[in-house]
């Protein structure tokens, strides 16, 4: 557990991460679509990986940058579930990125963690790495937390 994240009384979001790093669950359809693989889980931290090609690149034949805010936006979000309740459910309200390498074919590596957890809000970071452990980008992200009406069906 994340030294600085205190485990929900209830896990089952975290539950259901660990049926997909398992293969007993689907990942997320945007997961599927993009070839993205979740690899680790733990309250308050995930990692998810993605092996880059030319299939996700932009015009210019670099990995599209939508691309890598995906890979980070699912490890950070994931992070995020991990600390709910099971009533609760959570929305992301920015995310900031800064590309500090391009990438053409590379395996890469995001590990998302919730660096602050209060009754409403997440402040969550990511690295990502390529296969040789070279920061690629890092990346933020803050998320509200929704309970009963707001969270339903969500």
């Amino acid at each position: 557990m994340n030294g600085r994240v205190s485990a929900p009384k209830s896990t089952r979001h975290l539950q259901e991460l660990e049926q997909i790093l398992r293969g007993e669950a689907p990942p997320p359809p945007i997961a599927q679509l993009l070839g993205l693989q979740l690899t680790g889980v733990e309250t308050g931290r995930v990692v998810v990986e993605l092996d880059a090609s030319k299939r996700h690149a932009n015009p210019m034949g670099t990995l599209h940058g939508g691309v890598l805010c995906d890979l980070a936006d699912l490890s950070m979000g994931a992070a995020m579930a991990t600390t709910l309740e099971d009533e609760e459910s959570f929305t992301t309200l920015d995310l900031t990125s800064k590309f500090l390498k391009p990438i053409w074919n590379a395996h890469l590596r995001a590990t998302g963690r919730v660096v602050k957890r209060t009754r409403t809000l997440g402040l969550i970071e990511c690295d990502v790495e390529d296969d040789k452990g070279s920061l690629v980008a890092r990346l933020f992200s803050s998320c509200m937390v929704l309970r009963g009406d707001e969270a339903r069906g969500r």
